[in-house]
């Protein structure tokens, strides 16, 4: 069963589900890109690992992990009777959990020159620890900027309302969604492709070498495939509010809409 958003299905959203999400997200594109590009490219699969800093509960949230727990320790069985006198202790210690270094994996897509092995296009899916202010939107900030600076083409798809949207110069566009087209022949000029939560997602064109025709995209028909091959037709409670929250206007909206279509 389709979702009844015409767009982005705003539930999909939610950090408990994001993960899940932005997998299916990848694998679809490259599904979509594979018989475009073949035989002169392939579509990898990459990955990146962030850091998590357990100690901030910001952190923790937003990438799934559970919280961190305090765990009494149970009473300890009653000791042997001794003809010693001894001050009982002022105070029980209790088994805490210390914080550990956690990392994420994300994954990301390159199309490569099947020959050389060159990276063509970087393809980005963000994720909240690319967004949110911190140790991995900086480390996210530093490759974007390196692909920037290459012969390499980006593609950026950001697909989460949360946090401060990637940076551009001269750029006042307000959006709940955007994609970013960098080619690189045609830098520092970028196609910016937005769109607002009751509009569908954009189709685009996916940049190679300036010799080759271009694969398209459809974004909308891959969330939708993303939608119903996760069975989140199934998952969602459409009687809650989504993380993140709607705006008014959007609440408004969304509400005639769920009203309707449920």
């Amino acid at each position: 069963m389709p979702s009844i958003f015409p767009g982005m299905d705003p539930y999909l959203e939610h950090p408990d589900l994001w993960p899940e999400v932005h997998h299916w997200l990848i694998s679809l594109i490259a599904e979509c890109l594979i018989p475009q590009v073949r035989p002169k490219y392939k579509v990898a699969i990459e990955k990146r690992i962030y850091p998590v800093n357990t100690t901030n509960q910001d952190d923790v949230l937003l990438v799934g992990i559970p919280d961190v727990t305090v765990k009494r320790q149970p009473n300890p069985p009653d000791a042997p009777s001794s003809k010693v006198a001894v001050a009982p202790p002022s105070t029980k210690p209790v088994t805490v959990i210390v914080p550990m270094p956690e990392e994420i994996k994300q994954g990301y897509l390159e199309v490569r020159d099947m020959t050389t092995g060159s990276v063509v296009t970087a393809i980005e899916v963000l994720s909240p620890v690319n967004k949110r202010s911190g140790e991995g939107r900086e480390t996210y900030l530093k490759k974007r900027q390196r692909v920037l600076g290459s012969l390499t083409n980006l593609v950026e798809i950001d697909l989460l309302r949360w946090w401060k949207p990637m940076p551009l110069l001269d750029n006042t566009i307000e959006s709940d969604y955007r994609v970013l087209v960098s080619r690189e022949e045609r830098r520092p000029r970028a196609e910016l492709y937005t769109c607002n939560l009751p509009e569908q997602l954009p189709t685009f064109s996916l940049p190679l070498r300036p010799e080759d025709s271009e694969p398209i995209v459809d974004l909308q028909a891959i969330i939708n495939s993303v939608y119903e091959r996760g069975g989140y037709d199934y998952q969602l409670d459409y009687d809650q509010e989504p993380v993140p929250a709607f705006s008014e206007n959007n609440r408004i909206w969304a509400k005639e809409l769920l009203k309707t279509g449920i």
